[in-house]
C-alpha cells in the first residue's frame, strides 16, 4: 500500500514525523439508460457518460448487441462500459413456445418457459425459464446462442443475471405447477445463477468479461439470501438499484441503505467486490426538482466511498419509469454537471 511521510521542523530545531497509508480510488463511472433500450448517443453527447445499462431476455434471438443496435457496439468500442442485464424472464419474441435453432453448427431445442415470476396480486404474471429448467440443462442452447453473439462484439461487458431477483420473487414463484415462497425462490435462483455463471466461465470469453446478479436491494433478508459467499466467489460485482421516491429521501441515505446491509451482513468475498448501480433515479411526482436532487449525488457518493465497505464503481441513471427525467433537458444538464464533478471522472 502506498505511504506518505511528512516531516516538519520548527525554528528551535524540534521536529516531528507522521506517516499515513493511502489508496488512490478509480473515478466512479457515471452512466445512463434510455427507456426501451433506445439509442442514448444524443443524450450522452457533451457529458462524461462512461457506463450504460441494457436489458435482454435469453429468449430473444438477438442478445448481443441487440436487433438493429449497431450504436451499442460503437459505444462499447469507444470505451463506454456496458452492463448487459440478461434475464430468464421471457420477452422479445412473438410467443412463449419451444425454440429450435442452430448455434455454430450445433442444433438446440429449448422447451417453453415453465416458471411465472412477479406474481403480484391482480396482475398478469410474466413467464420465465425456470430455475429447474436451467439446472436440468434445458436452457444451455440459450446460453450458447448468447455466447456466440457475445464473441463477435470484440470487447467484454458485465453480464448482470436478472434485473431484480427481489422484485421477481417478492410474491413467490411457480414452476411446472409447483409454488415456491420468496425464500425458496431465492435459494433456487442462487443455484441457477451459479449454474449459468459456471457455464459461461467454462467457455472462452471476451477479454474483460465480468458477472453480477441483479437486485433491487429493497429487502434485507432477500439481499442476504442471494449473496452467499459461494456465489460471490464466482461474481465480480455487487449490484443494487436506487430510487428517490419520497420528498424526504436524500441521496446519502438512499445510496447508503443497501451498502449498510452489505457491510453488516455479507462475507469478506462479497465485500471485496465493487458495486454497480445498474439503475438510479428520481421520481418527479414526489421530487419535482430532479436537477437539484441530482446535484446532491456527487458529494453523497464521495462520502459513501470514503466509508468502510465496497466501493460504488459505476452508476447508471434510469431515464424511464420512476426515473423519467421531466423536463428532460434540465435533467440531462444536471447529469452532465454531476458526472463532471468528483468522485466521477
Amino acid at each position: 500500500m502506498p505511504r506518505v511521510t511528512v516531516s516538519v521542523r520548527d525554528s528551535s530545531g524540534q521536529s516531528a514525523t507522521a506517516r499515513a497509508d493511502y489508496t488512490v480510488a478509480a473515478p466512479v463511472l457515471g452512466g445512463y439508460y434510455l427507456g426501451g433500450n433506445a439509442d442514448p448517443t444524443a443524450d450522452m453527447a457533451g457529458g462524461a457518460f462512461r457506463s450504460l445499462t441494457q436489458y435482454r431476455s435469453f429468449a430473444d434471438g438477438h442478445i448481443f448487441p441487440g436487433y438493429n443496435r449497431p450504436w451499442l457496439t460503437t459505444l462499447g468500442r469507444s470505451g463506454v462500459r456496458l452492463n448487459m442485464v440478461l434475464e430468464l424472464k421471457h420477452y422479445g419474441v412473438p410467443d412463449t413456445g419451444p425454440q429450435t435453432f442452430t448455434v455454430d453448427g450445433v442444433s438446440y431445442t429449448v422447451p417453453a418457459p415453465a416458471m411465472t415470476i412477479q406474481q403480484r396480486p391482480g396482475t398478469v404474471w410474466p413467464k420465465a425459464y425456470g430455475y429447474g429448467q436451467v439446472l436440468a440443462g434445458q436452457c444451455d442452447g440459450l446460453f450458447a446462442r448468447a455466447l456466440s453473439q457475445y464473441r463477435t462484439m470484440g470487447f467484454g461487458v458485465n453480464v448482470q443475471l436478472a434485473s431484480e431477483l427481489d422484485t421477481d420473487h417478492e410474491f413467490g414463484t411457480t414452476e411446472a405447477g409447483k409454488s415456491y415462497t420468496w425464500a425458496e425462490s431465492d435459494a433456487r435462483a442462487v443455484q441457477a445463477v451459479t449454474y449459468i455463471v459456471n457455464w459461461f466461465r467454462a467457455k472462452a470469453l471476451p477479454q474483460g468479461a465480468t458477472f453480477s446478479v441483479g437486485l433491487g436491494g429493497f429487502d434485507r433478508p432477500a439481499f442476504q439470501r442471494t449473496h452467499p459467499e459461494s456465489l460471490m466467489s464466482r461474481l465480480d460485482f455487487l449490484q443494487w438499484n436506487v430510487y428517490a421516491t419520497s420528498p424526504g429521501h436524500t441521496a446519502l441515505d438512499r445510496f447508503r441503505r443497501t451498502k449498510d446491509w452489505a457491510v453488516a451482513d455479507l462475507g469478506p468475498v462479497a465485500l471485496s467486490r465493487p458495486v454497480i448501480i445498474a439503475e438510479w433515479g428520481v421520481r418527479v411526482a414526489e421530487i419535482p426538482d430532479q436537477a437539484a436532487w441530482i446535484a446532491t449525488v456527487p458529494p453523497a457518493i464521495a462520502r459513501i466511498n470514503a466509508e468502510r465497505g465496497p466501493l460504488i464503481a459505476r452508476m447508471n441513471y434510469f431515464n424511464s419509469g420512476w426515473g423519467t427525467l421531466s423536463p428532460k433537458a434540465a435533467g440531462l444538464a444536471a447529469l452532465r454537471a454531476a458526472y463532471a464533478r468528483p468522485p466521477f471522472g
